[in-house]
Order: C-alpha cells, then sequence, then structure tokens
C-alpha cells in the first residue's frame, strides 16, 4: 500500500506532491502478485493451478479435481477454459516445453470425458486446434501424443451431430503419419501406428455422425485406403521372404502395423452403403496398378477377400463390377497383368456366388468370353508375327502367358457357373453355346473375323471347355431339360469336326448332362467288365420324359456317335468317351426299343469295320471292334438275358485265344500287334446278329428290327464340318473342267461308243434282279425299321434334293451383263471384268 506524507506549513504554496514509501523487492513482488492474482477470472487461476513448477512432477490432481468440478458445475466457461489451455499449449509447444505439453493434453483429455452437454461444442473446437497444433510439430512424441488424445476423443459419442466440423486436415495429416520414412525403424513404426489409429479414429467419429458423407467423399477415399494398403503391403513383403504369416496375438494387434491396418480396412468396408461402396473401392485398383501389384498378385488376391468378406452380402455385386470394368480398362496390358486381374476375379466370384450376385451373372461372362476371344486374337497375332519376317525370341513366352489367361478365364467361367442355381445355370449353359462359331454357319454371335482358322479352334476348344466346367455338377430332374432341342442341336455339331479334341469336349459335356447318377466315375476307362453288378450301378425307372426325348432325339445321338467312330485322328480317349456314352444312353434312357437300337448300332459298327469303306488304318478299325465288344458285354449283363451274355462271352473269350487286338486291353497298349486285314478271320470272332436276335427274343423282345442294318441318316450338319461330300467333290471337279479345259478337249474326254458298251446296255436280265432285291429292301425296311428312322432319311433326301435344285437354278439363271462388270472368281480372290456395249447381247424386244 501506498503512504501519503503531509507537506509542511512553510510550503503550502507548493503544490502536493505523491512519494511512496521505499520496500525491499522480494515483498514488493508478492504484493503485485497477490494483487494480480485477485483480479484474475477463477478459471484462469484454475487452470494455472495444475500445472506445478516443475514439469517432471505432473499434473497436479488435487487442482485438476477442482477445474473439472467448476467445468461440470459451470459449462459455459467450457469454451474460455478450452482458449486458455490451447493458448497455453502452443505457447509451450513453441518453447519446446514437452513436460508442460504432456500436462496440458492430459487436462483436456479428463475435461472431455467428464463433460458431457450442449457447451462441449466450442470446447471441442480447441480441443481440435490443439491436436492440429502436435499434429504440426516435427517431434514424434508430440504427434503420437495428439494422436491419442484424438482417437479418445472419436471415441466419445455426442449427443448431437455438428454441421460444421469438418476432418480434412486430420484425414491428410494421419495418412502422410502412414507413410512415415523416419530413419529409426522403432519410431517409424510408432509413427505409422499412430497414423493408422488416427485413421481408424476418423472413420468411427465421422461414420458415427449425421454427417458420415463426407468421409466417403473421393478425395478423402484416396488418401485413406492407399495409406492402409501401404502398411499392409510392407507386411506381405516382409511375410513372403521369411514364410507364411503365422496368426496375430493379441500385443501384434497393437504393435503391429499391418494387422492394425487390415483391421481398420474391415471395419472401413463394413460401415461402406450402398451409394459409397464404389468411392472404397477404386483407390485399391489405383493402389495396385501405381505399384504394379497385379504380377504376382498375392497381395491383390488378398485384399480381394478382404473386401468381400468385409462388405455385406448385398453389396458383392458392386465389386464384381468394378473388377470387370477395370479388366476392360486394362484390356491391353501384358497378359500377366489381365491374368492376375482375372484370378481377383475368380477369388471375388467364389466368395460372392452362392450369395447375392445382382444382375451381373449375364454381364460377368459376357466380359469373360469378350476377353477370351481378345486372347485367342493376340495369340494368333504373335503366332503370325513370329512366322513372318525375322524370328521374334518372345513369341513362345508371350504365347503361355495367353494360355495364363485363358486357362485363368475358363476357371472363372467354370466356377461361377458351377456355383449358380439351376435355372440361371442352363441360360449360360445357352448363352456359352450360341458363342461357338461353327464352320459354315453364323448363328455364334462371338466375331471370329480377325481369328483365321487357327484361331477359331482355339476359341472353339476354349468355349467348350468353359462349357464343360459349368456343367459340371448339374443334376437335371429329366434329360429334356438338361438337353432342350436348342441346345441339343449346336452342341452336337461340334463333334462333326475334324478334330479330335473338340469331339473329346463335346462328349465330355453330354456326359456331365447325361450322368444324374454319378455312374460316369464307375465307368472310367474302356475295358472288359467281368461282373457290372461289382460297380453297384445306380439307376432309375425310364420316365416318360426320357422316352419321349429319344424317340425324338434317339437317331441324332446315334448317328453322331456312329460317325465319331469312323474318324481318322481318333485317339484312345476318343474310343473311352464314346464307350461311356454309349453306357450312360443305356444306363440313363434306355427301354427295350433304345437296347434294340443301340444293339444295331454296335454292329453296324462291326460291319464298318470289317468292311472298311472309308478306309481306316488297320488300328482304328480295331478299335471300333474293342469297343463294340466292350458295349455289348455291358449292355449284356444290364439287360441280363442269359443266352445274349453267354454269346458276348464266348466271341470275347475266343478273341482272346485267337484276336486279342479286338479287345481293348491289349489294342490300346503301347506295343500290340496288328493283323494285315480282317477279311480272313472266322465269324466266331464277331457278334452274329442271327445269334443275338435268337437270343432277344427268347426273352420277349421285340427283335424284328434286328435285321435292318442301321444307316445313319444324311442331314444339313455334314455341311459344318467342313467335310466335302462324294457329290461336292465332283461338281468342284466339273466346275472347274469347265471353266479351265478348252471344248476340244471336252469332247476327248467322252467315253468311245464300242459294239460291247451297246451290248452291254441292251442286256436287262442282271439289272431286272438287282431291281427286284433293291425293291424288297425298302418293303422290309418300311415294315421294320422305326417310324422316326424312316422319317429322317425321307426328310434328309428331301432336303438334299432341295439343295441340288437351288444349285441348278443358281446356274441356270444368271443376270444379265452390265457395263460395270461381271464378278469372276479365280483362284480364291474376286475380280471385275467390264463389258463394252457394242458387246453386249440384247433381247429382241429392246432392239429396233
Amino acid at each position: 500500500m501506498k503512504d501519503y506524507v503531509q507537506v509542511p506549513a512553510a510550503e503550502l504554496e507548493k503544490p502536493y506532491e505523491f512519494t511512496s514509501t521505499r520496500e525491499s523487492p522480494t515483498f514488493l513482488y508478492l504484493r503485485v502478485c497477490c494483487c494480480c492474482s485477485a483480479l484474475r477470472p477463477r478459471y484462469k487461476r484454475l487452470v494455472d493451478n495444475i500445472f506445478p513448477e516443475d514439469p517432471k512432477d505432473g499434473l497436479v490432481k488435487a487442482d485438476m479435481e477442482k477445474l473439472t468440478f467448476y467445468a461440470v458445475s459451470a459449462p459455459e466457461k467450457l469454451d474460455r477454459i478450452g482458449s486458455y489451455l490451447a493458448e497455453r499449449l502452443s505457447r509451450d509447444v513453441v518453447r519446446h516445453r514437452s513436460g508442460y505439453v504432456l500436462i496440458a493434453m492430459e487436462a483436456l483429455d479428463q475435461l472431455l470425458m467428464a463433460c458431457h452437454s450442449q457447451s462441449i461444442k466450442p470446447f471441442v473446437e480447441s480441443f481440435l486446434h490443439m491436436v492440429a497444433k502436435l499434429l504440426e510439430s516435427g517431434e514424434p512424441k508430440l504427434q503420437v501424443l495428439g494422436t491419442n488424445s484424438f482417437v479418445k476423443f472419436a471415441n466419445i459419442e455426442e449427443d448431437t451431430p455438428s454441421y460444421h466440423r469438418r476432418y480434412d486436415f486430420f484425414v491428410s495429416r494421419f495418412s502422410a503419419m502412414c507413410h512415415s520414412c523416419h530413419s529409426d525403424p522403432e519410431i517409424r513404426t510408432e509413427i505409422r501406428i499412430a497414423g493408422i489409429r488416427g485413421i481408424q479414429g476418423v472413420v468411427r467419429k465421422t461414420v458415427n455422425d449425421e454427417l458420415r458423407a463426407t468421409i466417403w467423399e473421393p478425395q478423402h477415399m484416396d488418401k485413406i485406403v492407399p495409406s492402409l494398403l501401404f502398411n499392409m503391403q510392407k507386411i506381405e513383403e516382409v511375410d513372403s521372404r521369411i514364410g507364411p504369416p503365422s496368426s496375430p496375438s493379441a500385443t501384434d494387434k497393437e504393435e503391429n502395423p499391418a494387422v492394425l491396418a487390415e483391421n481398420c480396412f474391415r471395419e472401413l468396408l463394413g460401415r461402406a452403403t450402398f451409394g459409397n461402396m464404389n468411392n472404397a473401392v477404386r483407390p485399391v485398383f489405383a493402389h495396385l496398378d501405381h505399384h504394379k501389384l497385379w504380377d504376382p498378385n498375392e497381395f491383390a488376391v488378398h485384399c480381394f477377400k478382404i473386401i468381400m468378406y468385409s462388405i455385406q452380402a448385398q453389396y458383392s455385386h458392386h465389386v464384381i463390377q468394378e473388377i470387370l470394368g477395370h479388366l476392360d480398362a486394362r484390356k491391353k496390358d501384358a497378359p500377366r497383368v489381365r491374368a492376375g486381374i482375372i484370378q481377383v476375379l475368380l477369388e471375388a466370384v467364389a466368395i460372392a456366388a452362392k450369395g447375392s450376385i445382382g444382375p451381373t451373372v449375364l454381364e460377368v461372362f459376357n466380359t469373360l468370353l469378350k476377353h477370351l476371344r481378345l486372347s485367342v486374337e493376340f495369340e494368333a497375332n504373335d503366332l503370325q508375327g513370329g512366322s513372318v519376317g525375322s524370328v521374334n525370341l518372345n513369341t513362345s513366352s508371350k504365347d503361355n502367358d495367353e494360355k495364363i489367361v485363358q486357362n485363368a478365364i475358363i476357371q472363372t467361367i467354370g466356377f461361377f457357373g458351377s456355383n449358380l442355381p439351376d435355372y440361371q445355370r442352363s441360360e449360360i449353359m445357352m448363352f456359352i453355346m450360341g458363342k461357338v462359331p461353327v464352320f459354315g454357319t453364323s448363328t455364334h454371335t462371338l466375331d471370329i473375323s480377325q481369328l483365321g482358322d487357327l484361331g477359331t479352334r482355339r476359341i472353339q476348344i476354349m468355349l467348350l471347355r468353359s462349357l464343360l466346367m459349368v456343367t459340371s455338377g448339374y443334376k437335371a430332374k429329366t434329360i429334356v431339360t438338361a438337353l432342350p432341342g436348342s441346345f441339343l442341336d449346336p452342341l452336337l455339331s461340334p463333334s462333326l469336326m475334324e478334330d479330335y479334341e473338340l469331339r473329346q469336349l463335346v462328349l465330355e459335356v453330354m456326359h456331365n448332362l447325361m450322368d444324374r447318377h454319378d455312374n460316369r466315375a464307375k465307368l472310367r476307362g474302356i475295358r472288359i467288365i467281368p461282373d457290372v453288378a461289382d460297380l453297384k450301378i445306380k439307376r432309375e425307372k425310364i420316365c416318360r420324359q426320357d422316352t419321349s426325348f429319344m424317340k425324338k432325339n434317339g437317331q441324332q445321338l446315334y448317328r453322331h456317335i456312329y460317325l465319331g467312330c469312323k474318324e481318322e485322328d481318333n485317339v484312345q480317349k476318343n474310343y473311352e468317351l464314346l464307350y461311356t456314352s454309349l453306357a450312360l444312353i443305356t444306363i440313363e434312357l434306355a427301354n427295350e426299343e433304345v437296347v434294340i437300337d443301340l444293339i444295331r448300332l454296335a454292329i453296324a459298327l462291326q460291319d464298318s469295320a470289317i468292311i472298311n469303306e472309308d478306309n481306316l488304318p488297320m488300328f482304328h478299325r480295331c478299335g471300333i471292334m474293342a469297343l463294340v465288344a466292350a458295349y455289348l458285354n455291358f449292355v449284356s449283363q444290364m439287360i441280363a438275358v442269359p443266352a445274349f451274355c453267354q454269346h458276348v462271352s464266348k466271341v470275347i473269350e475266343i478273341r482272346t485265344m485267337e484276336a486279342p487286338y479286338f479287345l481293348p486291353e491289349h489294342i490300346f497298349r503301347d506295343k500290340c500287334m496288328l493283323p494285315k486285314s480282317l477279311e480272313k478271320h472266322e465269324k466266331d470272332l464277331y457278334f452274329l446278329t442271327n445269334k443275338i436276335a435268337e437270343s432277344l427274343g427268347g426273352s420277349g423282345y421285340s427283335v424284328e428290327r434286328l435285321s435292318v442294318p442301321y444307316v445313319p441318316q444324311v442331314t444339313d450338319e455334314d455341311r459344318l464340318s467342313r467335310r466335302k461330300s462324294i457329290v461336292d467333290t465332283v461338281s468342284i471337279q466339273v466346275d472347274i473342267l469347265s471353266n479351265n479345259v478348252p471344248s476340244d478337249d471336252v469332247v476327248s474326254n467322252t467315253e468311245e461308243i464300242t459294239f460291247e458298251a451297246l451290248k452291254k446296255a441292251i442286256d436287262t436280265s442282271g439289272m431286272e434282279e438287282q431291281e427286284k432285291e433293291k425293291r424288297r429292301l425298302v418293303i422290309e425296311k418300311f415294315q421294320k425299321a422305326p417310324f422316326e428312322e424312316i422319317a429322317a432319311q425321307c426328310e434328309s433326301k428331301a432336303n438334299l434334293l432341295h439343295d441340288r435344285l437351288a444349285q441348278i437354278l443358281e446356274l441356270t439363271i444368271r443376270p444379265p451383263p452390265s457395263p460395270s462388270g461381271t464378278l469372276t472368281i479365280t483362284s480364291g480372290h474376286a475380280q471385275y471384268q467390264s463389258v463394252p456395249v457394242y458387246e453386249m447381247k440384247f433381247p429382241d424386244l429392246c432392239v429396233y
């Protein structure tokens, strides 16, 4: 306090002067501080009291309790408390007083946990400002401290949403911390863990708010998702060098950045909704592309497994659509990159196939088939580029890479199709079959104009392999459902191709659809089965739908089996599959009529091998004989007619002794002695029609049709197989002769008329006997042959007559010549030859 001294009376004329007593400096300082502290606001005094003189002593707990009580009692003071704490913390951060910074953040955390009211909103702004100050500092300890405080704040559930608060800075800062490159490995790991935990806190805080759409914006997802994948990728590289990763323990989840990042990634995807799913998935593709992680693709597969298992099941088709879109965008990349994307699609489809796949079923198959065609086209172009000009050393490696792509596509198609419901699988089967190109037709919907013959064959094989995988495990109640006419006709067309691999695939597809009781594995391999009962064949009574199917399509099946046995490029597998086809028809579709037809077919095959009108090699003739022996042995035991079984067993026994090359166990061995001819063999080595008819007739079978030889019907499918019939060959030769040979030479090539020729023409005694024999055979055929066979043969003759008539009309009716020229085809190339006006011939009515 100040003292006032009265001026002496002698000095009244002077004004009064103010003087203060002289005191010690220490006493004066204390008295001034006491005065100022008494005048300061209470909240500042409470805040100052929590800070000790020495920061090593830590927070003053007694004063902290007073501050907390004051904040709870007077919540309107929270914003001022927060502002004053922020002011002190900013000053301490600048002055590098880490101890006081720790005390300030501890006090803030306790205030946050204790105060829950409407007035906490302004306090949160001050708190976030202080956290931002810590994150901006270059000291790792302060960054970790700020992150821990933010995580505690993120776990607090606020009563009302904040409409003005944004976390853009925190997303950017935490993402940068996830990519820390500190020189000290321990500090680097600590900073990355802090960044991941900060991102996890932002996700939790934002998703819980009503304004959750802000975190799903692309600018935020482009920072969050790559940061998480970066840390997951680092541990994947370490695990790939050390060995298979072990399951993380509880401590590893907190100390391992990869485990923490994966958990955060799962949590992020689990909170994604319909509208923001794509924003969360697209940064994954960008990260994998930027770091070239499609080849090898272990990390990419791992990421998408996490995605598919984390998201809600009804959103799976969004991820599949994104993968397909990315595959389209990278269609010109290296084959291994495309193969990596397709394998990722396979894993995604494997998870989503049994769940909700949405409307993307046909889209998946359509996109995969498109890329299959592109892969085959790239392979064909590489082969052509390597064969012309300089030798390309990388051609073989590119071909192998393209085959990897094709195999990946086929596996994806097969796996996806095999997990679909039956009604969808039948549609996919029709869809794929419609893509298979067949020579001579334009019914397929796949563009093969750039493929060539080799590429077309390759795409045929790939599509049939895909179809084979789709049909695997397909079980239809009736054969009509599995093989409708719209599917059976195009499926059987490739079975007439001059390619043994295509025919094998067609037969395997047929087996998948016919085998409804899983008997095919028991019939694998062509052999003489001693006792069919040991196989424990499963079969049911033939239903009416299956009977009607065989009446309608039986002749078509028999015809393809008959012609398939007579192919010159058949190998052992072809004969095994043909045998399995006959056996499956017997098990699944055979009644008494079908059994008789199948026996007729077997006898016809035996006769064709003996007569050999097609000039087959001896191996193929013996292979057909072995096929017939194996099948008749099987069917005789299936129908259990003792006399029939006895005849078949006797023939097989004689063959074993005298002609083992007629049995499958011998002919398909590597070194088997083949006969020079089959004409000298005794009849005991063959299955005789009269003895079979006698044995079956005694058991009640209708054997009249056995006396009618089986003759395959001729249909339009012969034109699709790239085979040229005799008539086609003759017509081509006639056209060539008429165009290229002069008229004098044509006259000289005519047959010379002599007396012997006239005598032969007059003598008709032999001709009458031949005509009678033909009439007898025709009458017998119409009396005993099945109606379906007669109708099919008549239809084929009518179609053949129609085709010949169309050719004649095309040759005779030609358009008049025009000055623009006429089209001529020479050596396969079209050329136009102009005709002068003065050489044109006009009708008489037009000339005057």
